[in-house]
């Protein structure tokens, strides 16, 4: 009878720890490459990760602008382009979520906060240009309509934050 309940108590010890070596690493994000993820990881402070969250996003954008430009009969166009707009607001809400953490935090985002602010705005007019001019508006419509909003939100933090966030200290020469 003991070594009956010990099996079992190890054979839910077992699922547990099976359970667990998921949670315990940190979830990679789906749409960066392992190089970018890095990048991210090895960057310091929050400002420097906002800046190449923002980098990403130029890139995803870019290779939009690429995408749409080329002339294309293939089956799965439209699902690369929703894909990179995917994969730009993904990068967009993280530094907007990296600013709102700074924030929080009272840490000093405000060139993170900069480049967003810089950045988005260009971001925002290319997709609102997208938006009314782009070809096959019909097979991406709704993730562009998710990008331009996730873009208005990211603008939106950045505003927010610019205002709540104190101005780093200056130091005074004696």
């Amino acid at each position: 009878m003991r070594a009956k309940t010990t099996g079992y108590a190890l054979l839910v010890a077992a699922f547990l720890l099976a359970g667990t070596g998921a949670a315990g690493n940190p979830q990679k994000k789906d749409y960066l490459s392992g190089i970018e993820a890095d990048k991210i990881r090895d960057a310091e402070g929050p400002s420097k990760r906002i800046k190449l969250f923002l980098e990403f996003a130029a890139d995803r954008l870019k290779k939009l602008q690429y995408e749409l430009a080329r002339p294309s009969a293939d089956q799965r166009r439209p699902e690369r382009l929703n894909g990179l707009l995917n994969a730009y607001a993904g990068c967009l809400d993280d530094a907007a979520e990296l600013i709102e953490l700074g924030r929080e935090k009272q840490q000093d985002v405000h060139a993170g906060i900069k480049e967003m602010q810089a950045k988005a705005k260009e971001f925002l007019t290319y997709l609102q240009e997208v938006s009314t001019n782009g070809p096959e508006r019909d097979s991406y419509k709704e993730t562009l309509d998710d990008a331009i909003e996730a873009t208005k939100d990211a603008l939106a933090e950045a505003s927010k934050a610019a205002k709540e966030v104190a101005p780093p200290p200056v130091r005074r020469k004696n």
